[in-house]
């Protein structure tokens, strides 16, 4: 690989931005987590682990969750939103500052990824556990990070140099780079901002919405433009630099198992790559980061296409929501030497090399059988699962509220085994065990994900492929119901001759009321397999109406028009996520209900048609 030398690619890019170069490292004591829910309780613990103190920030919402009563303070912000909140940067380094914090960690998403954030920590004479504020905004700029990663020889997709200021500009270059192509938010990550077209017809639906999207979750809503790869896999390596100039990449990953190009599954190393795929991910990734003087804890996300070759995708310059697969294979604490590195210490020479394999399954308040939709409600039972090579991360316990106003992700599952046939093994006896009750989860998805050939055997999975071609039998789940779980069906146990025998029944069953809990162990039985897709919005055929609490982000129609059955009339945003609710026939919009920025409740009604 041939490659810049490091100190010219730092003068000629760090140097052009606004922000300082520098990382202050040193001693402290408290830490202040600018972050919430199982992130936070990660940090909490780490700190706890080598002898810091903790304090957490949290909201009304937020009040008795995990993190906060773990903390060795808790403070609370003001306000609710998460404008007010967890992205509030003055009152952050307000809090921090009273609370005699002397460092500040950001863990994931929020302002993780923000260089004005890591400046003004910087700035009020705090340390910042994470690189300086020019590496953040140098590598948060996409289209930067794509410079810096061909100067530094590594692979590249074909896309635009610069922001894509109109959809007239994304249609020019779309045409130049040949379809299918993806826009894509210039700042921020995990899957916001990013949209798919494949043909002209698409590209200003997807412009529009990615900026918006955008927008709204980083605060920027310039987008690029690039080749987009058919059937990819999603590969990345998790990496350590301190403040010495030593970089380490510890282990690959694999993030393929997706839903709208957010991850659901990970697991480390990632399987069957070469010898030589191995050799380019981890001599790019190493080199992008010796290039920027990084410092902290980074993943290098990279692409491998069809025919095994990888390109570079971006950097996130944060620990990631499936670092502990990583910790589970090389036995580092990764969050722990964030927390060391920022105190000054130097990086061993090496650490150990990856052993086993290991599985990270996100639990998210989604319901798979009902296009994903995100879901609201309380947790009325929680039984995590255990045994050996098994890990559980979370920020919820029997009782917690999950709302509309963040992120879906309420734990995470993590096995470890000698290797992938075990951990499948044991991946599939810790979802079995797994039991949470009053909200719709991925847990079903994730049961019967542990026996597809696809990804258990095969590994024909790409990022795509729960989307185009897995064979969905889930139906919608049930919520909200005390007692109740996201179920299939009813689960009744009898006696036959002594023996104890749970049987489940058709949820269709005639006579069978509302469809009730599992018996912990119970895992979904496949029905005859077919596609569903959301019912959402399709309540009947002449209304569309709200499938959940959200905020409407978009009405694309106005009365009088002409719609086809599946055009996007109202885009739904709920969770940090956007939902297209899609007209239920073809016909003419007789009234539209709501408009841009309201605030609507499940079932409300958003856009009548004209009687057919």
């Amino acid at each position: 690989m041939t490659t810049m030398p490091a100190e010219q690619l730092e003068r000629e890019l760090l140097e052009t931005t606004a922000f300082r170069t520098d990382v202050p490292t040193g001693p402290f004591s408290r830490v202040l987590i600018a972050n919430r829910g199982e992130i936070a309780l990660r940090i909490v613990r780490a700190a706890a682990d080598l002898g810091l103190e903790s304090v957490a920030v949290y909201t009304a919402a937020d009040e008795d969750a995990a993190f906060v009563s773990g903390a060795s303070q808790a403070w609370r912000l003001p306000g609710s939103t998460a404008a007010e909140t967890y992205l509030n940067r003055e009152a952050l380094i307000d809090i921090a500052v009273r609370s005699g914090a002397q460092a500040v960690h950001p863990g994931y998403g929020y302002l993780a990824e923000d260089p004005r954030f890591a400046q003004m920590v910087a700035d009020a004479g705090l340390i910042w556990i994470g690189p300086s504020a020019a590496a953040i905004a140098l590598l948060g700029d996409k289209s930067r990070a794509r410079e810096l990663a061909a100067r530094a020889g590594a692979p590249v997709l074909a896309g635009s140099p610069r922001q894509v200021d109109s959809p007239e500009d994304a249609a020019r270059l779309a045409e130049e780079i040949g379809y299918p192509v993806v826009v894509k938010a210039l700042h921020g990550g995990g899957g916001r901002g990013l949209r798919v077209a494949r043909t002209p017809g698409e590209i200003a639906e997807a412009f529009a919405a990615a900026s918006r999207e955008a927008g709204k979750a980083f605060g920027h809503p310039e987008c690029l433009v690039e080749r987009y790869l058919e059937r990819p896999r999603h590969i990345e390596t998790q990496c350590l630099a301190d403040a010495h100039g030593r970089v380490h990449v510890l282990s690959t990953r694999d993030c393929s198992l997706q839903r709208r190009h957010q991850k659901i599954v990970e697991e480390a190393p990632a399987p069957f790559l070469t010898d030589e795929q191995h050799r380019q991910l981890v001599e790019a990734s190493r080199a992008i980061l010796q290039a920027t003087g990084y410092i902290g804890a980074a993943t290098c996300e990279f692409l491998l296409s069809a025919q095994g070759e990888p390109a570079f995708m971006e950097v996130n310059a944060r620990i990631q929501v499936e670092h502990p697969v990583t910790e589970q294979v090389t036995g580092v604490d990764l969050v722990a030497w964030q927390l060391r590195i920022a105190r000054g210490e130097s990086l061993p020479e090496a650490f150990p090399s990856p052993r086993g394999h290991a599985i990270e399954f996100r639990i998210n308040a989604e319901d798979p059988g009902n296009g994903f939709l995100p879901a609201f409600g309380r947790v009325t039972g929680y039984q995590p699962c255990s045994g050996p090579g098994v890990r559980v991360d979370s920020g919820i316990d029997a009782g917690s509220r999950i709302g509309g106003e963040f992120d879906p992700m309420l734990a995470k599952v993590i096995v470890h085994g000698a290797d992938r046939d075990e951990a499948l093994r044991r991946s599939r006896r810790a979802l079995a065990e797994f039991r949470l009750e009053g909200v719709p989860t991925l847990l079903p998805l994730h049961r019967l994900l542990v026996e597809e050939p696809a990804f258990a055997d095969d590994f024909t999975v790409h990022t795509r492929w729960l989307e185009e071609e897995f064979r969905n039998p889930l139906t919608p789940q049930p919520a909200g119901q005390p007692g109740t779980a996201a179920a299939q069906g009813e689960t009744v146990i009898v006696t036959v001759d002594g023996k104890r025998i749970a049987v489940t029944l058709p949820a269709e069953l005639p006579g069978l009321g509302t469809a009730a809990a599992p018996a912990a162990g119970a895992v979904p039985q496949r029905r005859a397999a077919r596609k569903t897709k959301s019912t959402a919005g399709a309540e009947n055929a002449d209304q569309l109406t709200a499938p959940m609490q959200g905020s409407i982000v978009a009405v694309n129609v106005s009365a009088g028009d002409t719609v086809s059955a599946g055009d996007p009339l109202v885009v739904l945003e709920a969770m940090k996520m956007e939902q297209p609710l899609r007209a239920p026939r073809d016909g003419s919009i007789a009234e539209v209900l709501v408009a841009e920025g309201d605030t609507v409740t499940g079932g409300a009604a958003l856009i009548r048609l004209s009687p057919a």
